[in-house]
């Protein structure tokens, strides 16, 4: 059975940092394409960051700079490292495991962990 769970969320006043973890079991991330997605109330769900098996990375324009994506192969845990937190970075933070191959696709989500950034 595959999990992934996230933590690490809670409230923070703006300019703050925090960091998610993502805790995946069930399978080896070190061949998946893994990210953080986020969704605000009334907002549909967007990707915050990405990183590939290759450990190439991506970002949303609006977190460029201040969010990093990496992760433990070793630990089988993603992070994301968020800094300089803003209001509109308040959402459900969800992490994401993808894998493609030649027949079959793979697509595993967490439940999600809550960041609320205060003005």
């Amino acid at each position: 059975q595959v999990q992934l769970v996230e933590s690490g969320g809670g409230l923070v006043q703006a300019g703050g940092s925090l960091r998610l973890s993502c805790a995946v079991s069930g399978i080896t991330i070190s061949i998946y394409d893994m990210s953080w997605y986020r969704q605000a109330p009334g907002k549909q769900r967007e990707l915050v960051a990405g990183i590939s098996s290759g450990a190439n990375t991506n970002y949303a324009d609006s977190v460029k700079g201040r969010f990093t994506i990496s992760r433990d192969n070793a630990k089988n845990i993603v992070y994301l490292e968020m800094n300089s937190l803003k209001p509109e970075d308040t959402a459900v933070y969800y992490c994401n495991a993808k894998r493609r191959t030649s027949n079959l696709r793979y697509d595993y989500w967490g439940q999600g962990t809550q960041v609320t950034v205060s003005s």
